[in-house]
């Protein structure tokens, strides 16, 4: 009998718990997409084989294909300032990356490989032609290889602020596929995910590493950022456990020497690691040039978009 008492217990508060955790989830998600940010107007969508993804096209002139940083928080509005200037003078295309932002996020195993051929079939079927790209963070890994596999679809690369080596190279341990697992449960999982990656967590990144200038971090990108990871009903939880279980990593190192074409990397000067960073990949490819900018740490083009630019626009002069 008292096995059966505590087992109802159990039971009770169990369902108990798994009712607080939905309603938490709700709620988070409610918070941050009620006012739907991420909608443009001007929005297209591209039927990828494992999903549809989301890119805007503006502007006349020579392609710029700008691709923002691998993470659930960021999509195409890390580039909002610079399409607009840049679209003067170019076709900007700015794209969310499969299992970001307004772009589909299936349930599936994300792969650096996957992107790289997600970037590639983007430029020949949409924008078809040699295309110039700025990659943003750890996409900057996904920008190499694909230079690597086809260097003939892309111009210049600009690796902005390209996450140090050692980390790419790191493979998944043997608990990675068991914290995945976890982190993409329905309820559970969600509720973990909505634990690590939430407003107040968004705001931190931005004043420790994201902006130099703690005065020009504003609620309307925190809030953009918050959206993004919740978009689709909290899905970003499946890339989320992807990257954090290794299974986006890739090394590589082997496939650098296959690269012909100009790479430019932009440093935010106000965090010593990224020119550390900037300088392994010279050793790997020295002729690569290293644009530092300064008081700015990891978004240079979203901190100061005009100096952004005008650092860009200097390498077709």
């Amino acid at each position: 009998m008292t096995f059966k008492k505590n087992l109802k217990k159990i039971t009770i508060f169990s369902g108990a718990a798994l009712g607080a955790m939905h309603l938490i989830n709700r709620v988070s998600y409610h918070v941050s997409t009620f006012e739907n940010r991420l909608f443009t107007r001007d929005a297209e969508y591209y039927k990828w084989k494992l999903g549809n993804f989301f890119y805007t096209k503006q502007g006349a002139g020579s392609p710029i294909l700008l691709i923002h940083d691998l993470n659930v928080c960021s999509c195409s509005y890390e580039w909002h300032h610079v399409k607009k200037i840049l679209s003067s003078n170019h076709t900007v295309y700015t794209i969310d990356l499969l299992g970001c932002g307004n772009s589909d996020k299936p349930n599936l195993t994300y792969t650096n490989y996957l992107y790289v051929q997600l970037i590639l079939d983007f430029i020949k079927d949409v924008i078809g032609e040699r295309t110039d790209v700025v990659s943003s963070g750890a996409s900057s890994g996904i920008l190499l290889m694909a230079c690597s596999v086809q260097n003939d679809l892309i111009g210049k690369a600009v690796l902005v602020n390209p996450e140090n080596l050692l980390i790419s190279t790191k493979t998944p341990s043997k608990f990675a596929e068991l914290y995945r697992t976890v982190i993409c449960t329905p309820v559970i999982g969600t509720f973990l995910y909505n634990i690590m990656v939430n407003k107040k967590a968004i705001e931190k990144d931005f004043r420790l590493d994201y902006y130099y200038n703690q005065n020009k971090i504003t609620e309307k990108d925190i809030m953009y950022f918050y959206e993004a990871s919740q978009k689709h009903h909290t899905k970003g939880k499946y890339l989320y456990a992807n990257i954090n279980s290794g299974f986006t990593n890739t090394n590589i190192i082997h496939g650098l020497r296959n690269i012909t074409q100009p790479i430019y990397i932009f440093t935010g000067k106000e965090n010593p690691e990224n020119i550390l960073a900037a300088n392994q990949y010279q050793n790997y490819l020295p002729d690569t040039h290293i644009v530092e900018l300064e008081k700015t740490k990891r978004f240079p083009h979203m901190e100061r978009p005009e100096y952004f630019i005008d650092n860009l626009e200097s390498l077709y002069l």
